[in-house]
């Protein structure tokens, strides 16, 4: 049991904590794979308990009204606040985040309730707040809005506290009642997020079952994803996870599915760019969270004026960085990746990348800290030139044909691809030459450039003269393709976690027949 929580491995089912002692979910330190972090059994029944919880929930819940649950709400960013620092040790030990980082998410928590209850006209509860119209002397038009009912929340392992968080506190603003099912690489932290959410629910007196907290890898995710009492499923992670969600959710058409999946981010670089400002945010959103964020950079496309010193100049960034242990006293910009797996996932695609012609700029390689500590997950930034990017649906993993080494994969890791162009042109057929949409950016003195590329690409998030790893929770977030399914997070979340009911409201009697209807007052008597 890590000291950071309160409960011993446990599913919350209708308020109470079940414990689960077991080894089915397993989650270890990346930088210490010897060390066990949090371990738990898997019990896919109590998926049906949860979302009956749920469900027996919601009426009260929902009927308790909007200020009562923002209280709730309240209530748990302080708690938030108040544990960050727990939030942020165990962040550090069950994903490997260098601990900066960690306390960076910690702190995202509380500020997630201010940004969803912030009433501002750019304020995301704005478009979900009740308002009247007339629609003629004696008649009204209303518009409020619904909870959907039970959401399904199902979180990711790169941020498996900000994320999950960013699902939630919309969906109970607005009365829906949530099962939580974290990532099974960070079990721990899920839990923790579940007993901050449950301790502020039970100071209000809220009823048993809003939030619950199953554990569990893919059969009870699936289990969770498909149920047939769900009305909401919102799920951050992998296209191949997201796919499966909607396949199994075919019989569910009116069920939302809110899918934030993950990205072939492209970087442009123009002849007029500020050149230490892009290789610097290029360098900085390649290789952030050791390339584990969906907004990473994984392309750049550099114009052929300015590559010669340009592309050398981000190798050496990244030659320079900082990898070191998440709790190094010294400035650490990475730590490790977060499983054994993910890191051969890199080097094997770095050495296929090669074997198809790419150009070993800086090569990704595994790494023994020198420090004579545990053996962790480690390796190093890796950058590889290609001649350019492509749309290949076939990158040659399944088929045995050879790759193309632009081909269109996402490397979920610290891999930066780069290829040069002639004109924007190009430069906008090679960004967009991707199945994916979620983050872009370009680096230019000309607004016109910014704004042709800004309205040519394809993508949800897409930055000027800023690098694409990092968003603002205060604006929608979110991408198409591969990357979503247009329902964007950020300030946007309240939207996919109710929906619009529109009223007409009359208040005379008088009435008369429509042409064709004939109406006699005697027919009364």
């Amino acid at each position: 049991m890590h000291p950071s929580l309160a409960h011993e491995p446990s599913n919350l089912v209708g308020g109470i904590w079940h414990p689960i002692a077991g080894s089915a979910v397993v989650s270890r330190s990346p930088d210490d794979p010897e060390r066990v972090v949090f371990s738990c059994a898997a019990v896919p029944e109590h998926v049906d308990a949860a979302v009956a919880a749920a469900r027996k929930a919601l009426p009260a819940w929902s009927a308790m009204g909007r200020e009562a649950r923002f209280a709730v709400l309240r209530t748990y960013a302080e708690m938030a606040k108040a544990h960050a620092g727990k939030m942020a040790e165990l962040l550090c030990d069950e994903v490997g985040k260098v601990m900066w980082e960690c306390k960076a998410e910690a702190g995202l928590l509380a500020t997630k309730v201010d940004i969803t209850l912030d009433p501002a006209p750019e304020g995301g509860m704005r478009r979900v707040t009740d308002f009247n119209l007339g629609i003629s002397a004696t008649r009204t038009g209303r518009c409020h809005f619904k909870p959907h009912g039970v959401m399904a929340v199902l979180g990711p392992f790169n941020f498996p506290a900000h994320l999950p968080n960013g699902h939630i506190i919309p969906a109970l603003a607005m009365g829906n009642t949530v099962v939580f099912k974290p990532s099974d690489k960070a079990p721990g932290v899920g839990q923790l997020l579940a007993e901050l959410f449950d301790a502020a629910l039970k100071q209000h007196g809220a009823p048993a079952g809003v939030v619950n907290l199953v554990q569990g890898g893919a059969e009870v995710a699936g289990k969770l994803a498909g149920h047939a009492d769900v009305d909401a499923v919102a799920f951050t992670g992998s296209w191949a996870v997201g796919k499966r969600i909607l396949q199994a959710n075919l019989e569910y058409p009116g069920r939302i599915i809110a899918l934030e999946l993950g990205g072939n981010n492209p970087a442009v670089v123009m002849p007029d760019a500020d050149l230490k400002l892009a290789a610097i945010e290029i360098a900085r959103s390649a290789f952030n969270t050791t390339g584990q964020r969906c907004t990473c950079t994984r392309r750049a496309i550099v114009h052929e004026k300015v590559a010669g010193k340009l592309i050398p100049l981000i190798a050496k960034i990244a030659s320079n960085l900082i990898v070191g242990r998440p709790r190094s006293k010294h400035p650490v910009f990475m730590g490790p990746i977060v499983s054994d797996a993910q890191k051969r996932g890199v080097l094997q695609f770095q050495q296929r990348a090669v074997a198809a012609g790419a150009e070993v700029l800086v090569e990704s390689t595994g790494l023994e800290l020198p420090d004579g500590g545990p053996k962790g997950h480690y390796l190093t930034p890796g950058m590889l030139k290609v001649e350019r990017f492509v749309i290949d649906a076939d990158p040659g993993v399944q088929s045995g044909k050879a790759m193309h080494p632009g081909c269109d994969e996402e490397v979920f890791g610290p891999l930066l691809r780069v290829s040069t162009t002639d004109s924007l042109d190009d430069a906008i057929a090679q960004a967009n030459a991707t199945r994916y949409g979620l983050a872009a950016a370009i680096f230019t003195a000309d607004a016109a450039a910014a704004a042709r590329f800004t309205a040519e690409v394809r993508a949800g998030c897409i930055n000027t003269n800023a690098g694409t790893a990092g968003a603002s929770s205060k604006l929608p977030f979110g991408g198409l393709g591969l990357s979503g399914n247009h329902r964007p997070a950020g300030s946007f979340a309240l939207d996919y976690c109710a929906y619009p009911v529109a009223s007409m409201h009359e208040t005379s009697t008088a009435i008369a027949p429509s042409e064709g209807m004939r109406f006699e007052d005697g027919w009364l008597k």
